[in-house]
């Protein structure tokens, strides 16, 4: 997949232009164009002087965005806000000028504008001064001909075609009607007004990267690594993996490494959300961005650059936001007629009132009237805002969607099929109880078992491991080992084979010398804190809970019964546990919430896979969404939030919907001759400019979800 920065975009118009004729190049298999970020993906074989050529043939410019989209969102909105806010201050100054010569100078005869009447030159000046104000909001008028030249015009056609009309109109007035009124002032003021929606509008989209960019804040800039027994001060995009640098009290983790020299304790609350710090000593891991807080440590480097946890964090977020949500659709169909269709209304308005009513002034400012009142631009913001701001709430969280699909998606759920092991539990077993069946002692029975166990991964391997530890107890090389998922471990000691694994009907685990059993171990692996609570709020929103578990029938119920959890399936083998959640889906839409290997078939094959962050890479990777805190109740979060998201979507596009359904023929005239409803230019434009940033501002509404569960 590669990433483009795109420009010259206005409106959902233009993005859709765009994406089509991206799309329509050979070798394109997917292409999703953000107006948001004004930025697209683009996945296939198609090279990326052929995608920038096509994105040029169509009226618009791209490049290739290096090393990942991170910065360039940010970026992209910040200046995008700082030169709106320049271009409106200019136009406001030139603005207020010609105003006060159009209309204060007349009421008030003040000397300025008297002797400029006198001298013939007032009409002269007011067009002048408009020009100014066009020149200065040009961009308009160039991407809106452009477009219009391309023959797919988008916003910034209407609002150069309005300001057009009412300035060439002008000049018209000022040679050939010298007594009437001139509207030097209306045109100048049509992009004024519209810089003032516009620039509401980058300062609220700013706001919809905040979350972004309080993360890219704790990105460490620099990096003390150890060159030939000196500390040199580099770049963190300059160190490599396995580079050994130090890290001091106070300062962040350039990379994700491991400790090879000294003891700390590490704020992670950045990536995990545990405001408990965490202690660190030699051979243990650290994540990029988290916070060193009391000791010296030598560290070497494991993954660097865009490889680290945290990059991918922040990648996976702005990844997703970048992505197009299955409601946009609505909204790129219809933005791909829009505008030609506004035009074609703003001519028939204008012809109907000439050749009816006659009045030529009226006519043309009706025709105006309807150029810029229309706002696709609403249209195509309503969807990314939302998924935009819905991406970076659910990211201070630690609930990482990988794509808006999911975000929109996931909302539906009506089935939760959990995990038990490292989901509803702990995942940290350990052993409650030893039982020897024959001459064997509880320390043998140990010691063997744990022999056996020492080559699987399993957390009841490392619970008997630790145990072994505990009692200081030696362990016996094992030959011909074998791991049989779901089952259990067999291997030979001394020529004899021992099988360990789960006792049918049973909380027990047992171990066997040639099939006669030689004694069981009871393990107890405690349930998590908020389990309990995260399923009575599911069921409070719903939703079915069911258990999914390759433990005994017996743990199984147990646990099932403490968090009031009735549909359970035990004893299911990790190749079956993809079978049980396919045979849920029948009854409606599942999330499959799990951590380990054996998880990864049944969250791919769950409409949405949710993995614990905690958890293995390979659950990580088959999920759509990742639960970085560990947390149970991120799991409710994510459907809340999803529901809000997809409320909000719905929010945006009836608003931006019905604001065009209404003020278009409002401006037209429809209800001019009944009702006497007028609406001037200068009305219309200042009502387009807002309608974008009330959009905007209702997807900043679901920023209030950062304080609630």
């Amino acid at each position: 997949m590669t990433k483009f920065s795109v420009t010259g975009m206005g409106c959902a118009a233009c993005s859709a232009k765009v994406e089509k004729s991206v799309s329509g190049l050979s070798g394109v298999s997917a292409c999703s164009v953000n107006l948001l970020t004004n930025s697209m993906t683009v996945e296939g074989t198609a090279s990326n002087s052929e995608i920038i050529k096509a994105v040029e043939k169509a009226g618009y410019g791209a490049s290739v965005i290096e090393g990942g989209a991170k910065n360039q969102v940010v970026k992209e909105t910040e200046e995008n806000a700082k030169r709106a806010r320049i271009r409106l201050i200019a136009s406001c100054v030139f603005l207020g000028v010609l105003m006060y010569l159009a209309m204060f100078g007349t009421m008030f005869n003040l000397k300025g504008p008297a002797f400029l009447r006198e001298k013939g030159l007032l009409a002269y000046v007011q067009a002048v001064l408009a020009l100014i104000v066009m020149f200065i909001n040009r961009h308009f008028f160039i991407s809106g001909f452009k477009s219009l030249f391309h023959l797919s015009p988008n916003m910034d056609t209407l609002v150069a075609l309005g300001s057009s009309a009412s300035f060439l109109f002008s000049v018209y007035v000022m040679f050939f009607m010298p007594h009437e009124h001139l509207y030097f002032e209306g045109a100048a003021m049509i992009v004024t007004l519209i810089s003032i929606g516009k620039t509401l509008e980058a300062r609220a989209k700013g706001k919809t990267t905040n979350a972004i960019n309080s993360l890219l804040e704790l990105s460490p800039k620099t990096a003390t690594v150890l060159k030939d027994g000196k500390e040199i001060t580099i770049p963190v995009e300059e160190l490599k993996k396995d580079d050994l640098f130090i890290v001091r009290p106070g300062e962040n983790i350039p990379a994700d490494a491991v400790i090879i020299e000294g003891a700390t304790s590490v704020n992670e609350a950045a990536i995990t959300g545990e405001s408990i710090p965490v202690d660190k000593k030699e051979g243990d891991s650290l994540i990029s961005a988290t916070s060193n807080i009391n000791g010296f440590i030598k560290c070497k480097a494991v993954k660097v650059g865009e490889d680290t946890t945290f990059s991918q964090i922040i990648n996976l977020v702005t990844d997703s936001a970048a992505s197009k949500a299955p409601v946009q659709k609505i909204a790129d169909k219809v933005s791909s007629v829009f505008v030609p269709a506004v035009i074609l209304i703003a001519v028939l308005t204008f012809a109907l009132w000439k050749i009816f009513y006659g009045d030529l002034e009226f006519s043309i400012l009706k025709g105006i009237s309807v150029l810029v009142i229309s706002c696709p631009c609403a249209l195509g913001l309503a969807t990314p805002v939302a998924i935009m701001v819905g991406n970076g709430v659910g990211a201070v969280r630690g609930v990482l969607f990988k794509n808006s699909q999911v975000l929109e998606q996931a909302g539906k759920t009506q089935i939760v099929v959990l995990d038990k092991t490292g989901t509803l539990t702990k995942g940290q077993p350990k052993v409650e109880g030893v039982y020897p069946e024959g001459d064997l002692s509880k320390e043998e029975v140990i010691q063997i078992a744990a022999s056996i166990e020492k080559g699987s991964r399993h957390p009841l391997a490392k619970a008997l491991l630790d145990e072994a530890a505990r009692l200081n107890l030696k362990l016996s090389q094992v030959q011909n080992f074998l791991e049989l998922p779901g089952i259990g471990v067999q291997g030979f000691l001394n020529g004899q084979k021992y099988e360990c694994g789960r006792l049918e009907d049973s909380a027990k685990i047992g171990l066997k010398k040639d099939g006669k059993l030689l004694g069981s171990i009871l393990f107890k692996d405690e349930i998590k804190e908020d389990s309990l609570e995260a399923v009575n709020t599911l069921k409070s929103l719903g939703i079915k809970v069911a258990m999914l578990t390759g433990d005994s029938d017996a743990t199984a119920k147990e646990v099932g019964k403490a968090l009031g959890i009735e549909k359970i399936y035990s004893r299911v083998r990790p190749q079956d546990k993809a079978q049980v959640v396919k045979e849920l889906k029948n009854q409606g839409f599942v999330m499959m919430v799990g951590d380990g290997i054996n998880d990864a078939p049944a969250l791919t094959e769950s409409d949405t896979g949710v993995a614990i962050g905690a958890g293995s890479d390979v659950a990580i990777d088959s999920a759509q969404i990742v639960l970085v805190k560990n947390s149970i109740m991120d799991v409710v979060f994510a459907i809340k939030l999803s529901r809000a998201v997809k409320k909000n979507i719905m929010q945006n596009l009836f608003w931006a919907f019905i604001y065009n359904i209404i003020g278009i023929p409002l401006a037209a005239g429809a209800f001019s001759l009944t009702l006497g409803l007028n609406l001037n230019p200068m009305i219309c434009s200042l009502a387009m400019s807002l309608s974008s940033f009330c959009v905007v501002s209702n997807s900043l509404r679901l920023n209030k979800l950062k304080k609630k569960a």
